[in-house]
């Protein structure tokens, strides 16, 4: 159970720094803009802002931890796939790839606790 709680806190803490830089750094809005998603790129922060929190409560309330991951776990895989086809380096693909199976183990974890 604490490995869960670790888990979860270093997605969700994650999450909101990601969520903060979005808005602090040029850097964050440009990578929307080259995979051509500018126009997408609030909703998916957003999204992001929602599950970090999601994970958060989850804590307390066990539905919302599964939900949570699992959307976040989509998120990233569709991060990855994103960054498969703009050709970018497993290097700078790294981050997606371990919060995709963060998210996926907390989701796992959090299925099994329930049954």
């Amino acid at each position: 159970m604490m490995l869960l709680q670790i888990a979860v806190l270093l997605s969700s803490i994650s999450f909101l720094a990601y969520v903060a830089d979005y808005f602090r750094s040029p850097h964050m809005k440009n990578e929307f803009e080259r995979f051509g998603m500018a126009k997408l790129g609030l909703f998916i922060i957003v999204l992001q802002f929602l599950g970090a929190l999601g994970l958060l409560v989850g804590l307390w309330f066990q539905p919302i931890l599964t939900l949570a991951s699992l959307g976040l776990a989509l998120l990233m895989l569709s991060g990855l796939i994103l960054r498969r086809r703009s050709k970018d380096s497993l290097w700078v693909s790294l981050p997606a790839l371990f919060f995709f199976g963060l998210n996926g183990y907390i989701c796992w974890a959090s299925l099994a606790l329930q049954s």
